[in-house]
């Protein structure tokens, strides 16, 4: 009896302390309080699930009717609201969730991908006071020591963190980003509040099915909390694609860095979907989209570190003084590193789609998890095409206005299918699926999503891959540099028949100036 009670005054005492701790480290905010935003998240899961319940689920409907499709779409869009509201409240990780929501252009219902996009350019904003504490903690000194001016008005406001433009007292312009004060000491009670919401959405409504996204959040947020690490990553990336003249990766000074403060290079530009300063600076939309092609066909299948949060907001665009285009990449917080096999098979696995092999198709799929004829579906997730084009041919159908709705409207009649293959999926091809949606979203904006450069540099990195993988393998066993001389000139083939053919699709899709725009 008394060791009973012992233990039970010592978990009270246990929970008193850390809900001290808690508001102690965070100014004694009550929102602090896993029990406040726990029973905030709770409210609006019931709140949501009523929703459903009262205005679409009271009745039976035939769901091809024009009626259920306008009902369904309204009250999609309530709930997107809701959990917006809820997200902007919590802040922190909650707007990292309903970032990578809005992402999921081909995967989500579009009422709720709409709603979130907001979070990529307008999440919520701390005071400047706030920010200044965190610097003072982290470097042990205070910012007037550091910093010449400091800008109040944010660049830009993330799930994680701010950006402020500043002048160091050595003269250089930087851009300093701060974590927001609260998010390291709630990250752990809001992804244990987001497991327990999904759990309890997936019993109410079993075709959603995201514990994939909480389980990928969760490996993923100590990494992105950790701003030293995101400062090694931008220092990786710009060694590695050091021979691209017009990339730009802001350059890190470390001696005013630390885990929740990162200092950098300020470099200027527009975003990448901002169409008037694209026109206004007379810059190529299709040089843009190209090179962003050409970074990450390279990324995905040549080097195996891929940035995987090219939102439109950690893409710059802008002309040099010599009048030339420069991409400018910012955000290094989340990398994707991708094992050799999950190269090899992906970039087999693309191959056999634009060679339109079913066969190939489903056998590439089987080695990335998918089982079964879920490796149709798989490929139009992959592609962000309907079937029907993929079987016609992607570098054959022009993607239209009329094909995006077609997806988005069949979207809600196969997303049990969409889950159960995020839930048996190589871990690997989560972040290639978000990183692929906003690429496309990217080239819908700036109307770039049928030029033949895409598929052509695709092409000969899948090959490119595919072969490296087989020297590599044919070394390990020991065979003779016959063999891998073979290899060699059998890749030398097969990309001079790509060059030719891309070539042919666009002759006869551009004609001949357009055509070797496209390609060169």
């Amino acid at each position: 009896m008394l060791l009973r009670r012992v233990l039970g005054y010592g978990v009270v005492g246990a929970g008193l302390a850390s809900a001290g701790w808690s508001l102690h480290t965070n100014d004694y905010d009550p929102n602090s309080l896993g029990i406040v935003r726990l029973s905030r998240s709770a409210a609006a899961v019931v709140d949501v699930a009523l929703t459903y319940k009262r205005e679409l689920y009271y009745r039976e409907w035939d769901k091809e009717t024009p009626e259920y499709k306008a009902e369904k779409s309204r009250v999609h869009k309530i709930a997107a609201e809701k959990l917006l509201q809820l997200i902007c409240i919590n802040k922190g990780v909650y707007i990292k969730v309903g970032q990578h929501i809005g992402a999921l252009e081909y995967l989500l219902p579009k009422e709720f991908v709409q709603t979130m996009k907001v979070l990529h350019s307008d999440a919520p904003q701390n005071p400047i006071e706030d920010l200044y504490k965190v610097i003072r903690q982290d470097l042990r000194c205070n910012p007037e020591d550091i910093f010449d001016s400091f800008e109040r008005e944010p660049l830009g406001t993330a799930s994680l963190a701010q950006v402020h433009k500043a002048r160091l007292k050595t003269g250089e312009v930087v851009a300093v980003k701060v974590q927001h004060p609260y998010v390291k000491g709630n990250s752990r009670v809001d992804m244990k509040t987001m497991e327990l919401a999904v759990n309890v959405l997936a019993r109410i409504f079993p075709d959603f099915k995201i514990h994939w996204l909480v389980e990928e959040s969760k490996k993923n947020l100590p990494v992105e909390l950790d701003f030293l690490n995101e400062g090694r990553n931008a220092e990786k990336v710009a060694k590695q694609f050091e021979k691209y003249s017009w990339l730009r990766v802001p350059k890190i000074y470390w001696k005013y860095s630390s885990s929740r403060v990162l200092v950098m290079e300020y470099l200027e530009g527009g975003h990448v979907t901002d169409l008037d300063y694209i026109r206004r600076n007379k810059i190529d939309s299709f040089a843009v989209a190209n090179r962003i092609g050409q970074l990450y066909s390279e990324m995905i299948f040549r080097t195996g570190f891929v940035h995987s949060d090219p939102h439109p907001g950690n893409i710059l665009v802008r002309r040099t003084p010599k009048d030339s285009l420069e991409i400018v990449l910012l955000d290094h917080g989340l990398y994707a590193n991708l094992t050799d096999k999950f190269r090899y098979d992906y970039s087999n696995l693309w191959l056999s789609i634009l060679n339109v092999d079913r066969k190939a198709m489903r056998q590439h799929s089987e080695q990335l998890g998918i089982k079964g004829d879920l490796y149709g579906l798989f490929a139009c997730m992959v592609t962000g095409r309907p079937w029907e084009t993929v079987m016609q041919g992607l570098t054959k159908v022009q993607y239209s206005k009329e094909e995006k709705n077609t997806l988005q409207s069949n979207t809600s009649l196969v997303l049990p299918h969409i889950s159960d293959v995020l839930e048996q999926v190589d871990r690997q091809m989560l972040l290639i699926l978000k990183t692929n949606d906003l690429i496309r979203g990217i080239e819908s904006t700036l109307r770039t999503q049928n030029r033949m450069t895409a598929f052509w540099v695709m092409s000969k990195c899948c090959v490119q891959s595919s072969y490296a993988e087989q020297r590599a393998k044919q070394s390990g066993s020991g065979s003779g540099s016959s063999r891998i001389l073979l290899l060699r000139v059998r890749e030398r083939w097969e990309l001079f028949k790509l060059n030719c053919y891309y070539l042919y699709l666009g002759l006869i899709n551009f004609g001949f100036l357009e055509a070797l725009k496209q390609v060169i």
